[in-house]
């Protein structure tokens, strides 16, 4: 697991500055260098954006059945996976951000904000998602903070800093540190919901795409943010969980898969609900967008990651190889990379089919087409914002108490009977 560390380090690393060209294209250039236009306004900056915030709320939901619920077998990593939340949410927004034609505006829609919007909810469900998180994971890690306070270098100088000096690790205090956040688990459950179920109510309501209209599309968008942020924390507790190696780590990484395939299996339902009836009812517009995914230019990226990679595959290694922490993390890697085909034909065919019969051959010229292929500063753009997301990750990994790999400081949590905590407050104090 020191070698994959070292691995993502290095394609990081690369990412960031490969991708940089990208950045500067975009904002030297505005959209010159894109594929989107006129008829297809949005493309690949649009689907990782609805990808990440499903996986940030799916990773936050995660976290929740630790904070809210409080499963135990999860305890471990619920740091872990808030903290994988906040940097997904981060990536998704600049994703969206870059894709908007004048972001420097973007702060207009929250100051004058018009509530018959779909999109008028989603920027104030966003900013109480973020701070909810942030509070949260402060919460969490605050006995941490207090306990790296004493560490020489980067890491302790973090501590100190976090902690606004909030030292206090007796048994009352870290108590009400865990009633804190049962009640943000328990009001991010909602706030979660709602606000990945606002992205999915803002395709569902556009009744001029019937490929997207309809009551279902909010609701597969919140099984999809399950499956796809449940399965990148099955592998990044693989990678990045406590206690590696041990009995308990490899529990941990089992039971997420076990959680991570009826998901998948419900999401494989939904889907199949979605097209088969789709295609039944025969509706013209809606029929002509399921073919592009089923059958059009680019099926095999439908058939072949997705349901060949993104499902097949993965679902028979969690059946049949289940058992094995390793192989049920790989599987994790596999739906969660995979998944964002999911997102590029939703958004890609609901555009694809013109809304008035002729309209490709009434005018021509830049951005009038609706054929959509991501371009290579697209490409790199998004190469960028994921390096950049998974640079911060690492960085955080290593200088915050994300997790406690070597158990010292297992004393401070709050599931720890109030004598050891007590005793372990003691020698912080010292």
């Amino acid at each position: 697991m020191k070698n994959l560390e070292k691995l993502f380090w290095v394609v990081a690393v690369v990412g960031f500055v490969g991708g940089a060209y990208g950045l500067y294209d975009r904002f030297a250039n505005g959209h010159l260098n894109v594929s989107y236009g006129s008829y297809v306004p949005w493309g690949l900056w649009v689907a990782a954006y609805i990808y990440l915030v499903g996986i940030s709320a799916g990773a936050f939901l995660i976290s929740a059945l630790v904070y809210a619920f409080g499963i135990k077998k999860l305890e471990k990593i619920g740091k872990l996976a808030l903290f994988t939340a906040i940097i997904t949410l981060g990536i998704s927004m600049f994703s969206i951000w870059l894709d908007l034609g004048r972001p420097e505006r973007a702060l207009r829609l929250m100051l004058n904000t018009n509530f018959g919007s779909m999109m008028g909810w989603m920027i104030w469900l966003y900013s109480a998602y973020f701070v909810l998180l942030l509070a949260e994971l402060w919460f969490a890690m605050r006995a941490d903070f207090a306990a790296w306070s004493a560490r020489p270098g980067l890491a302790g100088t973090l501590a100190r800093v976090l902690a606004f000096g909030q030292r206090d690790v007796s048994a009352k205090t870290l108590a009400r540190d865990k009633s804190v956040l049962r009640v943000l688990g328990s009001l991010g459950v909602p706030l979660a919901v709602a606000f990945h179920g606002s992205v999915g109510a803002l395709f569902g309501v556009v009744g001029a795409r019937p490929y997207w209209n309809s009551g279902l599309t909010p609701i597969m968008f919140l099984v999809g943010a399950l499956v796809s942020g449940g399965a990148l924390i099955t592998f990044v507790t693989l990678v990045f969980g406590p206690n590696q190696g041990s009995d308990e780590h490899k529990a941990t990484v089992v039971f997420l898969g076990k959680i991570v395939l009826g998901l998948l299996l419900f999401d494989v339902l939904l889907e199949w609900a979605e097209y088969s009836i789709g295609l039944y009812s025969a509706i013209p517009a809606d029929v002509a967008s399921m073919k592009l995914v089923l059958f059009g230019p680019y099926a095999w990226v439908f058939w072949g990651i997705h349901v060949g990679l993104g499902v097949i595959v993965p679902a028979l290694i969690l059946i049949l190889r289940g058992k094995s922490a390793t192989w049920t993390g790989w599987a994790g890697l596999l739906i969660a990379i995979t998944f964002i085909t999911v997102r590029l034909n939703i958004v890609i065919p609901g555009l694809a089919v013109p809304e008035l019969q002729g309209l490709t051959n009434a005018f021509t010229g830049p951005g009038l087409t609706l054929d959509y292929l991501p371009t290579l500063t697209e490409w790199l753009v998004l190469a960028w914002s994921v390096s950049a997301g998974l640079l911060v990750f690492l960085i955080g990994y290593r200088v915050l108490p994300i997790v406690r790999s070597d158990g010292t400081d297992d004393a401070l949590s709050p599931a720890r009977p109030a004598t050891v905590r007590a005793k372990a407050a003691g020698a912080v104090g010292e």
